[in-house]
């Protein structure tokens, strides 16, 4: 295995390194050895299983910690490719888990009444990472030479991606340049649209999108509405906000409620209407929309997200000791 440390941060990686061909049992047998080995050397007095997917339960049921939680993000079960199991995995781990946190406001209530302490955490954001993207900055090599007006896009692009609005815009709209940035995953490479007004630039790091962004004059959230989109909240929303880019998106459920609403998003179905919308904010000033977006941002951070967190554990962690006292009673 490898193991690498963050002395700033305090946090460990342990990446288990399994050689090829092994089957789906024996990869689990490795990596619960892995888990054995590595809770034999911490030897924690007090510890959390915290669960971004079920399938870490095929290696760790068999664990005694002080709380579990199960932090849901996705509904994973609908994005393409997902293992098969993966729904009667999520049922015993909602079972056991005494916490849980959902990741947006539709998909809490699609399982609100499937555990007792389910909790909506939207994604937050580290607003001054982004802001930084506010003041010009020197353009990424690879973006330097593409003219303006720019309309732009970050993440992963994969089948949750509408690509005739990508197309769309792009042909009736040949003068705008697409700058899209982020890694391909599930699909092929060569089923992407392809125009010399789009330009697809790869995956960049977490620390080089404020550059890109400061270069852009409006982003897209160009998401097909699909199974595999019907329960996100998108992270990049407040991360285009806080970068001071005005974002036109489709009509997802969790984007519509709050961002649509308010009037910071602006909610499009199809190109003509992309298209549409993004003229509007390109010849729209952006001095008040900045105002009420850095209104809303204000009461986001994920240090305040953190913290609420933290006090659902503290309240679970109050109740099993409280069990346990009275047992020896």
């Amino acid at each position: 295995m490898r193991i690498s440390r963050d002395k700033n941060s305090g946090v460990t990686v342990v990446t288990p390194i399994l050689r090829e061909g092994l089957s789906a049992d024996e990869v689990n047998g490795a990596v619960r050895r892995v888990v054995n080995d590595l809770i034999a050397d911490v030897r924690p007095s007090g510890w959390v299983s915290w669960y971004y997917t079920p399938m870490a339960l095929e290696f760790t049921r068999h664990l005694t910690p002080d709380i579990r939680v199960y932090d849901n993000m996705d509904e994973l079960s609908a994005f393409a490719g997902a293992p098969q199991g993966l729904l009667d995995l999520e049922r015993e781990l909602m079972g056991k888990c005494d916490l849980m946190f959902v990741g947006g406001q539709s998909l809490y209530e699609a399982k609100r009444n499937r555990h007792d302490n389910i909790h909506v955490f939207p994604s937050s954001v580290d607003t001054a990472h982004f802001r930084v993207a506010r003041q010009r900055a020197v353009d990424p090599e690879d973006q330097k030479e593409i003219p303006h007006p720019r309309i732009g896009f970050f993440g992963v692009i994969d089948e949750r991606m509408n690509f005739d609005i990508v197309a769309g815009i792009a042909a009736l709209r040949p003068q705008w340049r697409l700058a899209m940035l982020g890694p391909t995953a599930k699909i092929s490479p060569q089923s992407l649209p392809r125009a010399q007004n789009i330009h697809w630039l790869g995956c960049k790091s977490y620390d080089e999108l404020p550059n890109y962004l400061s270069g852009w004059d409006v982003g897209i959230m160009p998401f097909a509405l699909n199974d595999a989109t019907r329960f996100i909240s998108p992270t990049k929303t407040p991360e285009f906000l806080a970068a001071g880019v005005p974002v036109v998106s489709t009509a997802v459920a969790d984007v519509v409620n709050p961002y649509g609403a308010a009037g910071h998003v602006k909610i499009a179905s199809n190109a003509e209407e992309f298209v549409a919308k993004i003229e509007l904010l390109l010849s729209r000033p952006k001095t008040r929309w900045l105002s009420a977006v850095d209104e809303h941002l204000a009461e986001m951070s994920w240090d305040k997200t953190w913290a609420r967190m933290m006090l659902h554990m503290a309240s679970v962690g109050a109740r099993s000791k409280v069990a346990r006292e009275a047992q020896l009673v």
